[in-house]
C-alpha cells in the first residue's frame, strides 16, 4: 500500500482511535477502526497484521502489572471452543478473495452497529448460546479479527467487571498470536516498518484509552449508540465504494 502525505496523516488519526478504543473499552480496536481503514485503501488482510502487532505491544504494556487480576479459570475453559473455531477462520482469511473478506467486515461491523444503535445487545443466559457466541466469535476473529463483541458477551456473564478487561487481553494476544503465526507460515506480507512508524499514534490513543476508561463504562450504553452511528455511517459508504464507483 502507497499512500501520499494527507493520507497518513488519516491513517495515523484512524490507528490512534482503534488504540483509545482497544484500551477504552477492553476490545473493538480492530471490529471499529478496520472498517475505517479499509476505506482509505487495501483489503483485510493488508491491515490485519499491523493491527495485530499494534495488539501485542499494547496489550502486553496494559497487562504488564496486572496478570494476577485475570480470570485464569474461566479464560482457560472457553479456549476450547474459541481456538478450533479460530483456526478455521485465519483458514478462510487466507484462501477467500479480497472483495469477499472485505464484504464480510461490513456486515459483521453493521449488525453490532445496528444493536448498539438499537440498544439490542448480545446477551447469553445459557450454556449452549455461551458457547455457540464463542464459536463463532473465534472464528469471526479468525477471518477479520472482529469477532470480540461475541466473545465480550459471553465473558461478560462469567467474569467479574474488574477482572474483564485483563481477561479479555489475554485472549486476544493469544488468538491474534495464531494469526500471525498463520500469516507467516503462509508467506503474507507483513509490513513491520510500517506499523512500528504507527506506534506513536497508537500510543496516544491507548494513553487516552486508559484515562478514559471508567467514563467510557459509567456511560457505557450512550458511547456505543454513537459509535453505532458513526460505523454505520463508514459501512454505507465502503458498500458505495465497492459495488456503485
Amino acid at each position: 500500500m502507497s499512500f501520499t502525505a494527507f493520507e497518513l496523516g488519516v491513517v495515523a488519526l484512524v490507528f490512534s482511535w482503534s488504540g483509545f478504543v482497544r484500551t477504552g473499552l477492553g476490545f473493538g480496536g480492530a471490529a471499529l477502526g478496520l472498517p475505517l481503514m479499509m476505506l482509505i485503501g487495501g483489503s483485510p488482510i493488508d491491515w490485519l497484521p499491523i493491527i495485530g502487532i499494534h495488539l501485542f505491544i499494547f496489550s502486553g504494556i496494559a497487562l504488564s502489572k496486572e496478570l494476577k487480576n485475570v480470570d485464569w479459570r474461566y479464560l482457560k475453559s472457553s479456549l476450547p471452543w474459541i481456538f478450533p473455531a479460530k483456526l478455521l477462520g485465519v483458514i478462510g482469511l487466507i484462501n477467500l478473495p479480497a472483495d469477499v473478506m472485505t464484504v464480510i467486515v461490513y456486515l459483521i461491523t453493521s449488525f453490532y452497529a445496528f444493536t448498539w444503535i438499537l440498544d439490542r445487545p448480545i446477551r447469553s443466559q445459557k450454556n449452549w448460546v455461551d458457547n455457540l457466541l464463542l464459536f463463532l466469535g473465534g472464528y469471526i476473529s479468525g477471518t477479520s479479527l472482529t469477532g470480540a463483541p461475541l466473545i465480550v458477551a459471553v465473558y461478560m456473564r462469567h467474569i467479574v467487571k474488574e477482572q474483564l478487561r485483563n481477561t479479555l487481553f489475554v485472549l486476544w494476544i493469544l488468538l491474534v498470536a495464531i494469526k500471525m503465526s498463520a500469516f507467516i507460515v503462509v508467506g503474507v506480507y507483513i509490513d513491520w516498518r510500517f506499523s512500528l512508524m504507527l506506534v506513536p499514534a497508537v500510543a496516544i490513543g491507548h494513553y487516552v484509552g486508559l484515562k478514559a476508561h471508567d467514563k467510557i463504562m459509567e456511560n457505557n450504553d450512550r458511547f456505543k449508540r454513537w459509535l453505532g452511528g458513526v460505523l454505520l455511517s463508514v459501512c454505507a459508504i465502503g458498500f458505495i465504494r465497492l459495488f456503485i464507483i
